[in-house]
């Protein structure tokens, strides 16, 4: 049985996400091993935390693959006082490399965003926008009309299950087909959703000005938007990215084991629903005519 080195699967790694297509901000490839050394066990992750890292530990892993990077912006200490120090130690102690394919694992085909228009239930799709010259987000439209709410059900049916679930905004009884998704955070993008005439916008990370002037902008029709959260739409790329390696892998795949993490790295924990009878904000009433 042939042995696989580090080396082999950056190249394979980089033949799917070439790093060239990455976007200029962004930090992505090698981030710790040594190219010479063995790999046998490998898992896939969304997020590099240090109880991921231990999970690779625990389990043998020789190489970690994850979507987010571990050292976005510069750091001038590892120690393990802080997370990111202790991130890296382990890693480093525990002979565990490190890659990360972040927007270059966006752009690709198969890559986030088409395993998110298929969880989405689209079959044909085209660019959103681009950026940097490569496309940004996907948009199609479903086989049939349906309402914002079951589309929004179905949705949730698709995603890995996460504690915040599914925020949704619109009227869950409007008809709706064309369908825009955009992996991870994707608030910058409404101009081009609002360009694509898209009914539903699927996309993370939804702060609350750009939000609510979307809809302040659609005078409460669409583009409806759906926050399905960041982890949970960008785990789905996770299993097409090891069907993926280990195609380019060829034969000599046989000689490794790729797993992907099930453990959520959303960083909430649970939500609190809010009662109807609870205190409501005042609304002013309209001054009586004279």
């Amino acid at each position: 049985m042939t042995e696989l080195h580090l080396a082999d699967f950056v190249a394979s790694i980089e033949s799917l996400y070439p790093t060239d297509t990455a976007q200029s901000w962004d930090q992505v490839g090698l981030v710790s091993g040594d190219l010479d050394q063995p790999i046998r066990r490998v898992l896939l992750a969304v997020d590099p935390t240090v109880a991921v890292i231990e999970d690779a530990r625990a389990s043998g892993v020789d190489l970690l693959i994850t979507h987010h990077p571990l050292l976005m912006r510069g750091v001038h200490s590892v120690a393990t006082t802080s997370a990111k120090g202790a991130a890296v130690t382990s890693l480093i102690v525990g002979d565990v490399a490190l890659y990360v394919a972040h927007t270059n694992a966006d752009v690709a085909d198969p890559g986030v965003n088409t395993a998110l228009a298929a969880a989405a239930g689209l079959s044909s799709t085209e660019p959103l926008t681009y950026e940097e010259g490569h496309p940004l987000g996907l948009v199609g439209d479903l086989a049939a009309e349906t309402t914002l709410r079951d589309f929004a059900a179905r949705l949730a049916a698709a995603l890995p299950a996460a504690p915040a679930g599914l925020r949704v905004a619109g009227d869950p009884d409007a008809k709706i087909r064309r369908i825009a998704v955009h992996g991870g955070a994707g608030d910058g993008a409404f101009d081009a959703v609002r360009a694509s005439k898209a009914d539903v916008y699927v996309t993370a990370d939804l702060r609350h000005h750009p939000a609510l002037e979307a809809r302040e902008e659609s005078r409460g029709g669409p583009p409806y938007l759906i926050d399905a959260g960041h982890w949970a739409t960008e785990w789905l790329w996770l299993e097409s990215a090891r069907t993926q390696i280990l195609s380019a892998l060829g034969a000599r795949a046989d000689s490794v084991e790729i797993q992907v993490s099930i453990r959520c790295t959303d960083p909430w924990d649970f939500t609190v629903a809010t009662d109807s009878h609870a205190t409501t904000p005042h609304t002013p009433e309209a001054p009586a005519e004279s």
